[in-house]
């Protein structure tokens, strides 16, 4: 069984390339929308939607999430058995900071030139200058498909972001960091830094930008399984 939890301003839709592509390879796959929009949930709230979707599944779970996805990662590998956890293109959390903290604290961790294309209302963040987000969440797409992404694009809470990480420590689960050589909106030498020092992980390199699952789907199914039959 794959879960895999969508990253800021995505929603399930995003992996719709990619699910056939692990379901013909013979596994299930659960993809569950998260509360992103709502200015009340916490991360902890996108794991109880996680843990949710997931109800009735054994331990043979691979747990993916894309981008601030990651976050929601560990809280659920806290909370029920999974087998795998997978960052993709991931923001991965700090144990007593918030991802507001790790930001100030770490400025190269996020390309900063995003947020000359959110809006922001105090409350959450909106793409308004859609170009500007072709540029740096799909810079490796074709037209159609960044079109289509554009236009389901949701509003993302600040909440999540602003409240320091739950955890204690990170649970032992064996943990793979996949990163994108030409993602614009995680700092690659971050992501690496960061795969290595803080999750001790196997790092996974593909060719491309932040959203590998629209751009390049049949690479990154071809990663996700190798590393469900390890």
């Amino acid at each position: 069984m794959f879960a895999l939890v969508h990253g800021a301003w995505y929603g399930a839709w995003c992996w719709e390339s990619l699910t056939p592509l692990l379901q013909r390879a013979g596994h299930d796959v659960a993809a569950m929308d998260l509360p992103c929009d709502d200015a009340a949930a916490s991360l902890d709230t996108y794991a109880d939607v996680v843990c949710a979707a997931l109800d009735g599944c054994d331990d043979d779970v691979v747990l993916v999430g894309h981008s601030m996805g990651g976050g929601t990662l560990p809280l659920v590998a806290a909370r029920r058995p999974v087998r795998h956890l997978i960052y993709v293109c991931g923001f991965v959390p700090e144990v007593g900071r918030s991802v507001f903290d790790q930001w100030r604290e770490n400025p190269d961790m996020l390309n900063p030139a995003c947020m000359a294309g959110l809006k922001d209302d105090g409350q959450s963040q909106t793409w308004v200058d859609l170009e500007l987000a072709r540029v740096i969440l799909w810079a490796d797409c074709d037209k159609a498909t960044s079109d289509a992404a554009v236009s389901r694009l949701r509003p993302q809470a600040h909440y999540p972001s602003s409240l320091a990480f739950t955890l204690a420590e990170l649970p032992s689960v064996r943990t793979t960091s996949v990163v994108c050589s030409d993602d614009r909106l995680l700092n690659i030498e971050w992501s690496r830094r960061i795969a290595r020092d803080q999750l001790g992980a196997d790092l996974v390199e593909l060719p491309g930008s932040h959203s590998p699952f629209l751009s390049r789907p049949s690479a990154l199914a071809d990663v996700l399984l190798h590393l469900a039959e390890m």
